[in-house]
């Protein structure tokens, strides 16, 4: 009688299965927003260095493009959590 039937062990198991697997999805999302806003960062940087007319114009070039990356990786996240969302961006 003190015994869990076998039915809700092995619902457990597959709810504890669903909740790491949500874990790992939050921590790859957030890992993808992170590594987005410091290429993003470090391509401002660049640019702020005075390397010249058309290596800025590259530089343009990439920064639009990491800022998309940003904006992506937001959007997936939210997807995934809308609450650390706003963690994100604060921090």
């Amino acid at each position: 009688m003190g015994s869990t039937p076998v039915n809700n062990r092995r619902d457990c198991d597959e709810c504890g299965k669903m909740v790491d697997l949500l874990n790992l999805e939050l921590a790859k999302a957030r890992q993808r927003v992170k590594r987005a806003e410091n290429s993003l960062k470090r391509a401002n940087e660049l640019l702020d260095e005075d390397c010249g007319v058309g290596i800025n114009i590259a530089l343009c070039s990439r920064i639009r493009s990491e800022q998309r990356r940003v904006v992506e990786a937001r959007e997936r996240l939210s997807k995934i959590d809308p609450v650390s969302t706003d963690s994100v961006r604060a921090g």
